[in-house]
């Protein structure tokens, strides 16, 4: 296994775009699995120590993801991910808010634009993401390097994850 997988997070200011790419040691698949199943999301999608606590999940085009990034005191932060549009096993659009423990989404901040693409080369998965902010301020707040850290490290509790998945 590849202990230093490919993590790249870059920032276009003038665009208020954030590109990240990622590397799997793991099959699309499987990749893809833990990225649109509840039950897996919430075993890796947060920074540590935190943790996700999925409301709902809907993985269809109009549906949604619901959830709370919960942090060890147990406060909750809501979001909300809206599936504009998904390619099996190859892409996802959504647009993701902060929400309220209902649903309903900020109505403070524009709504941000994620596209996601997944490719597979010789039994490893890139994702490829492309987040384009419609607020300026979430932006700032995103484009930063404790962004990345997050990123990171829930990107790498993804990897670590996929290796368990991968021995069952």
């Amino acid at each position: 296994m590849n202990t230093n997988p490919l993590f790249d997070f870059s920032v276009s200011k003038e665009n208020k775009i954030i590109h990240i790419k990622r590397e799997f040691d793991a099959g699309l698949e499987l990749v893809w699995q833990a990225w649109t199943t509840a039950e897996l999301l919430d075993q890796w999608c947060a920074p540590n120590p935190y943790r996700t606590e999925t409301k709902t999940l809907d993985f269809r085009e109009g549906g949604f993801w619901h959830y709370a990034i919960v942090s060890p005191e147990g406060k909750k932060h809501w979001s909300r991910y809206d599936y504009k549009k998904i390619e099996p096993q190859k892409s996802i659009t959504e647009l993701r808010a902060f929400s309220d423990e209902n649903g309903r989404v900020s109505p403070d901040f524009p709504r941000t634009e994620c596209n996601l693409i997944f490719s597979e080369t010789d039994g490893k998965t890139r994702v490829t993401m492309t987040e384009k902010y419609g607020s300026p301020e979430i932006f700032e707040k995103m484009a930063t390097v404790s962004h990345k850290k997050g990123f990171s490290s829930h990107l790498k509790n993804l990897n670590e994850f996929l290796q368990t998945l991968k021995k069952k």
